[in-house]
């Protein structure tokens, strides 16, 4: 009998931290909790990416909260419901191996940086978010500027194959003997693949606030939190015999802890997503040469000033804290699914 339950006990027993299968579980988590934040905010995102990259369709309407609303009825009138989705097919496999590798990539780190307990410090909490996010963006950068490419494009509904023709467009920009320097008209001819990188610099530059501030408020919030209202550690087991001040499940306490995380890093790291976007969207106006930082920097500021750089980012909020909140929820709960 007691040999059953040793065998029972081993058999359901947590995969050690160190293992191949606690990563790929610790991948699959993330991946799912990816895909189920960014379908919950879909329609505004794209609200969003219109309003940051000027599409002209649109600017009208930015600057308002209204406005979203307004914004989001004439993408209905104008491709039907679906419109509010259009990009998201990217966007999905863009997700699932970006959120996959942030949050495999953060356990390793993690473990590696932070082995026990007391070794867990401010700093280390942000140097393990922040080079998770610019591992996990340098792997799925292309896939991140084809969504960003449907969702700007407004002028006609989705036409099969537009996946495609995106993806085809970008590869082709810039002939030889257009705009640019020829040196970087060389470049950009001989390795196509630059072309899927528009961006890239201002992406790693936000990635590093944002995800080394969002997994550090995520973590020091609930580890607080867990202890103030569930009289438990960060990890759910009990720290005395005193009852939980609330009655509330961990998700909850998750929910909270990633909105406040999604807030915080969101202001941070805004500016460079604006720049980001204008970038991304550069290629339909410079399709022969990359802007530069500094050209999208001085460009925004002399069109727009200061506020320019935070666009959007009352939208921003509206959709990156619950998409932070669902993330970080749904990661949570999906490791203790699974088993680790």
């Amino acid at each position: 009998m007691q040999q059953q339950s040793g065998a029972k006990a081993q058999r359901t027993a947590p995969p050690h931290r160190r293992s191949w299968d606690y990563v790929l579980r610790s991948g699959l988590a993330g991946g799912i909790a990816g895909c189920a934040a960014k379908t919950a905010i879909a329609p505004l995102d794209r609200v969003k990416i219109l309003f940051q990259a000027s599409n002209p369709d649109y600017q009208k309407y930015s600057g308002r909260w209204l406005g979203v609303v307004d914004a989001m009825r004439r993408i209905v009138d104008q491709q039907g419901l679906m419109g509010l989705f259009h990009g998201h097919s990217a966007t999905i496999l863009r997700i699932f191996p970006y959120a996959a590798v942030k949050y495999m990539a953060y356990d390793v780190l993690h473990l590696v940086l932070m082995p026990t307990p007391q070794d867990e410090t401010g700093l280390r909490l942000f140097l393990a978010g922040s080079m998770s996010g610019v591992l996990s963006v340098f792997l799925t950068y292309p896939l991140e500027l084809i969504r960003v490419r449907l969702a700007f494009d407004t002028k006609s509904k989705p036409q099969p194959g537009s996946l495609r023709h995106i993806i085809t467009k970008i590869y082709h920009e810039g002939a030889p003997g257009g705009e640019g320097g020829a040196p970087q008209r060389a470049l950009l001819h001989q390795f196509p693949i630059l072309k899927f990188y528009r961006g890239f610099t201002s992406t790693i530059l936000g990635m590093v606030p944002y995800a080394g501030t969002s997994f550090l408020v995520f973590e020091r919030t609930k580890a607080w939190l867990y202890g103030l209202l569930l009289n438990r550690d960060s990890r759910g087991a009990p720290l005395s015999d005193r009852p939980p001040l609330l009655e509330l499940s961990r998700t909850v306490v998750d929910l909270a802890s990633g909105a406040l995380a999604g807030a915080i890093s969101q202001t941070a790291s805004y500016p460079f997503e604006v720049i980001r976007r204008r970038q991304q969207v550069g290629g339909l106006l410079h399709p022969s040469r990359m802007q530069q930082i500094s050209e999208t920097i001085r460009w925004i500021y002399a069109t727009r000033g200061l506020g320019g750089f935070y666009i959007g980012l009352g939208i921003g909020y509206f959709k990156v804290v619950p998409m932070t909140a669902i993330s970080f929820a749904v990661w949570s709960e999906m490791k203790r699914v699974l088993g680790i």
